[in-house]
């Protein structure tokens, strides 16, 4: 019954930045600056992602360049430590590499990226050769779908699954990416269950009911008893 789902090739970024693990420290804060991103993979091999290099991977060479106190250098992890004197991307990158495949769906890539708390993934195919980067900005822009093809997505998938006529009567209205549903229903238990459904519908925002129940007419023979 339901739309296919949108997947992260369909929004990641194809014509992406990577570097090679002898890179030195430079080339990589070149080519983050050249492309301006915050985080670049490290490939090998014909594009197999090994790692990413962060932002926060390089700054931990300017954070300890005072070579600090004891004190402070022991509340440092020793990977931190051992970045802060790397002079390459192999040195510098964290691997295994926090990556997503080409085939997920957008809410698998939205919580990868939360649980590993990046911007950025890598995006690679079946056999781990780097196919592009999907962001943040990316994964939004679901939220950019027009408020008329939600409408129809909602109509044909939801409501005329859930709540067919002539039994029930519902107007659906979309704006701003909020659904509304409005008019009468014979099953009033199945309400929950269209929620579910219409906040699964990619774009949607949020839900509103305004439903009342469509009581069966009496039957002739009932009013004749």
């Amino acid at each position: 019954m339901y739309a296919t789902p949108h997947v992260v090739s369909d929004v990641m970024t194809q014509t992406v930045a990577a570097i090679g693990r002898r890179a030195p420290f430079k080339e990589v804060v070149q080519l983050m600056q050249d492309w301006q991103v915050s985080a670049l993979p490290v490939i090998e091999g014909e594009g197999r992602v090994v790692g990413v290099v962060s932002e926060a991977d390089l700054l931990l060479k300017e954070e300890l360049r005072d070579a600090p106190d004891e004190g402070y250098t022991r509340l440092r992890r020793p990977s931190d430590l051992a970045k802060g004197e790397a002079a390459t991307a192999g040195d510098l990158m964290s691997s295994p590499a926090v990556t997503v495949r080409a085939d997920a769906t957008l809410a698998e890539a939205a919580r990868i990226m939360a649980r590993a708390g990046v911007k950025r993934l890598p995006v690679v195919g079946a056999t781990g050769l780097l196919e592009g980067v999907v962001s943040r900005a990316d994964l939004l822009k679901v939220f950019l779908r027009e408020d008329d093809d939600i409408t129809e997505e909602v109509r044909r998938e939801v409501v005329a699954y859930l709540f067919p006529l002539p039994d029930s009567a519902i107007q659906v209205e979309v704006r701003d990416g909020v659904v509304t549903l409005t008019g009468r229903v014979r099953d009033a238990a199945l309400i929950p269950v269209a929620a579910r459904l219409i906040r699964a519908v990619e774009g949607v925002v949020d839900v509103q009911f305004d439903l009342a129940p469509h009581s069966r007419p009496t039957s002739s023979a009932a009013t004749m008893e």
